[in-house]
């Protein structure tokens, strides 16, 4: 029988130091970030970024406020959130 190569479910869990992913710094606090796959997007949503249309079917990420609830969500191009501390302050939280 053939041998596999598994890794431990130790190594796959984060240590008690490590820093959250999702958790990023933006000019107003940390903000939580979440991919959205092409599979996912089922609505079009405005960039803050670009003030374009963001078409279903189309990957991109949703971030929000830490301390928020939620409501402030905002879907960006992945291409204008890689590029949003190259932007005008205050276009986003």
């Amino acid at each position: 029988m053939p041998r596999k190569n598994r890794r431990r479910d130790e190594a796959r869990r984060p240590t008690s130091g490590a820093q959250d992913p999702s958790l990023v710094d933006g000019p107003g606090g940390p903000v939580r970030v979440r991919r959205i796959p092409g599979a996912g997007a089922e609505k079009s949503y405005r960039c803050p970024g670009c003030d374009l249309e963001i078409q279903p079917g189309t990957p991109h990420v949703v971030a929000w406020a830490d301390d928020g609830d939620g409501d402030d969500r905002r879907h960006w191009h992945t291409g204008c959130w890689n590029a949003r501390d190259r932007r005008r302050p205050g276009r986003w939280r």
